[in-house]
């Protein structure tokens, strides 16, 4: 097998558009969780060659991306560490996980390399629904006294990110399917301790 075999045989498959679009949503709900991780992730799976990325998003290749990307992640897993402090960096990370997820969305659905607006307004939408359920459940845990319940949700934060950039290239429908059921779950449990919170406070004024 010649040298220029052996290169065609390591280069990943294309996407069909189905599998863009996956992608796309996927990237879009990752960065409303993790959106420095997401686009880290990204940027490294093209830059190493594992997956051949739409033209678009060839950006987040960029060493400067990446660099960026990679401290800023590693600052964010720390400050999500800390109760109140995980609160109030959700709120300022709203001004970029939502353009994130738009940006990731438009740029992943683009085949030819063109801005989507369609993409773009999808993956906001995706990005602003999985940052406020998180932001949203992260303010529910934050009103328990003890600091282990937000660590566990945290570190549940990071596998589910990492899992899903492992599997999303590979099985992108797979990997939207696991971040949805997640997310059910998560919501649905979100709205049960919220319904135990607001019935024991409007039990107390009875009692008293």
């Amino acid at each position: 097998m010649t040298r220029s075999q052996l290169d065609e045989a390591f280069v990943p498959p294309r996407m069909d558009q189905a599998q863009l679009f996956a992608l796309g949503i996927t990237l879009a709900w990752l960065a409303g969780i993790r959106a420095y991780l997401t686009v880290f992730g990204v940027g490294l799976a093209g830059a190493l060659g594992w997956v051949q990325l739409p033209e678009a998003l060839q950006v987040c290749q960029s060493p400067w991306v990446l660099g960026t990307a990679g401290v800023l992640a590693m600052v964010e897993f720390g400050a999500d560490k800390i109760p109140g402090v995980d609160s109030l960096w959700d709120l300022l990370q709203t001004l970029f996980r939502v353009p994130a997820g738009a940006f990731l969305a438009s740029s992943a659905m683009s085949a030819d390399g063109e801005w989507s607006w369609t993409g773009a307004a999808i993956g906001g939408v995706a990005a602003l629904a999985s940052h406020g359920l998180k932001s949203g459940s992260r303010a529910m845990i934050n009103s328990s006294p003890e600091p282990a319940s937000n660590w566990l949700a945290s570190g549940g934060e990071d596998g589910l990110a990492l899992g899903a950039l492992l599997l999303v290239f590979a099985h992108p429908w797979w990997a939207l399917t696991l971040l949805m059921v997640v997310s059910i779950g998560v919501f649905a449990l979100v709205f049960l301790l919220f319904r135990m919170v607001f019935r024991r406070a409007r039990r107390r004024p009875a009692t008293a």
